[in-house]
């Protein structure tokens, strides 16, 4: 199975399960990744979701370039097709613009090896990014003839300083963890054997605090960055005042004053 899921209590751990191919993604696979990504999203008995690459060599290294090439069928014909029908016909990135997807919940990149291209826009698009000390980052587009068409180029604009972004663009070159972690690409530089139990322990974390507060720190996240800073304050003191009478803040307050951990059921 390309896709193969796993679930960890409250933690649904999604790994790309191509390893003799780099993990690369053929159509069926991005379809795939998508409906699982869709179930997790809907599934109100899951928090926190990790992306992961079987094996130790790669992450995702993007489309399957041996198995998405150009079709019959014209853009246009794809870009106004149904959306099953689009994918047949060419437009496979729909199937990994996560960020279309409106998960409201963590998702954590646990990246093992390379994340090249598409492979790279998918950690670019999880909220946490975590890198054993194997792994690459790049967005070879360029070398192929092509660009990034998942948001490659305006996330990692946003997620570094822009020389090195346009550097990475321009050449199609890769950094290696150890520069992606100094340049605040990624939050945490494991060794290999503990990217996972690392990711699980960020996943347990999260899960442990206030769930709607976590739901509401998300659509901060999400809807503030192409805010201005006035509209952006705006909208954190009104989910301030959301949650402030909630039973959750209640017991956030009590259990830190009866020095006890606190119990949270989200409302």
């Amino acid at each position: 199975m390309a896709i193969e899921t796993e679930r960890v209590g409250k933690t649904l751990i999604v790994r790309l399960n191509r390893p003799e191919a780099l993990n690369a993604l053929d159509v069926d696979a991005m379809r795939a990744l998508n409906q699982k990504l869709r179930d997790f999203r809907d599934d109100p008995t899951l928090a926190v979701g990790i992306i992961t690459g079987a094996g130790d060599r790669a992450f995702c290294t993007g489309a399957d370039l041996k198995r998405t090439l150009p079709p019959q069928s014209s853009f246009a014909q794809a870009y106004f097709a149904p959306y099953e029908q689009s994918l047949e016909e060419g437009l496979y990135v729909r199937a990994i613009t996560l960020s279309e997807l409106n998960i409201g919940k963590p998702l954590i990149a646990a990246v093992n090896g390379h994340a090249l291209g598409g492979g790279c826009e998918i950690a670019l698009d999880c909220d946490l990014r975590i890198a054993s000390e194997n792994a690459t980052f790049g967005l070879p587009e360029a070398r192929w003839a092509s660009v990034p068409a998942v948001g490659g180029v305006s996330k990692l604009l946003r997620a570094v300083p822009r020389a090195v972004a346009m550097k990475m663009i321009l050449t199609g070159d890769r950094i290696r963890a150890a520069e992606a972690h100094r340049i605040g690409l990624i939050s945490d530089l494991v060794p290999a054997e503990d990217l996972l139990p690392t990711a699980m322990r960020l996943a347990d974390q999260i899960i442990s605090n206030g769930p709607l507060a976590i739901k509401s720190l998300k659509a901060l996240a999400d809807r503030t960055q192409d805010m201005s800073l006035t509209q952006s304050v705006a909208l954190e003191q009104l989910l301030w005042g959301v949650l402030r009478d909630t039973d959750d803040r209640v017991e956030g307050r009590t259990a830190f004053a009866e020095g006890r951990p606190p119990e949270y059921h989200g409302r």
